[in-house]
């Protein structure tokens, strides 16, 4: 499969709201963050957000992937991406955080150099307005992880 990942200014929130249910998170983010698409031709595959957060440090603040490509290379090409993009951009350390029930995504983040570093206890329960449960497993804690660039 061919991609291409370019910055956007036209985001899709729809696709940003697969990797993240809540609206005043993504609309809080979106416009702080910049957005790159990937697409194959011209059919948008999957896009991410990154957002300086503080000196020298990035973050993946949402990587999402249209459901017919997930599983093709989507997710890692666009993390791939991030990371050259965080580091051509002389950030010295890339961050992205996850539910504690994403097991995919753990494993994808792991597979990509990041590594645990840290867990924000109920961050689910204290910011989102209802319950999200992936895997059949309630999503309770932010999973912290980190890169060195």
């Amino acid at each position: 499969m061919q991609l291409t990942i370019e910055r956007t200014n036209a985001p899709s929130h729809e696709l940003l709201l697969l990797a993240d249910e809540s609206e005043a998170s993504v609309a809080d983010y979106i416009g702080r963050g910049a957005c790159y698409a990937a697409r194959c031709g011209d059919t948008l595959a999957g896009q991410y957000v990154l957002l300086h957060t503080r000196p020298f440090t990035a973050e993946v603040v949402n990587i999402a992937v249209v459901p017919r490509f997930q599983r093709q290379g989507v997710g890692t090409a666009l993390l791939a991406h991030a990371v050259r993009t965080a580091r051509e951009a002389g950030f010295r350390r890339l961050e992205i955080g996850t539910g504690d029930s994403g097991t995919g995504q753990i494993a994808l983040y792991l597979r990509c150099g990041f590594v645990r570093c840290g867990i924000d206890e109920d961050y689910f329960r204290k910011y989102y307005p209802a319950p999200i449960f992936e895997n059949g497993v309630e999503c309770r804690h932010m999973i912290r992880m980190s890169m060195e660039l």
